[in-house]
């Protein structure tokens, strides 16, 4: 199975589900560790964790906290290609005081 952390709306976190789903693998996707349904891993001899483009590290990082909460053996991180892409505000954000 394949969970991928990234937004609904985001065609790039939609496009990886899908890709997933085609491939044989059951496929959620989550904003939220908190979104993870134990049942979804239940079952898995293992489980895939991907993210959308945007999608913060930190989030990854806390969905893999939350499966080794609910009994992950083993988190392995595979090694890929390492990108820096910054997701720049958009204009009429990027000079806005920051709300309260």
């Amino acid at each position: 199975m394949v969970i991928v952390v990234g937004s609904r709306n985001s065609s790039n976190s939609n496009r990886l589900r899908e890709v997933a789903s085609h491939r044989g693998a059951r496929a959620y996707m989550v904003d939220r560790a908190d979104e993870l349904d134990p049942e979804w891993i239940a079952d898995a001899a293992r489980v895939g964790v991907t993210a959308g483009a945007s999608a913060p590290d930190v989030l990854v990082r806390e969905v893999l906290d939350r499966l080794r909460a609910l009994g992950a053996g083993e988190v392995r991180e595979l090694t890929g290609v390492t990108e820096h892409v910054v997701f720049p505000l958009p204009k009429g954000l990027a000079g806005a005081p920051a709300s309260s």
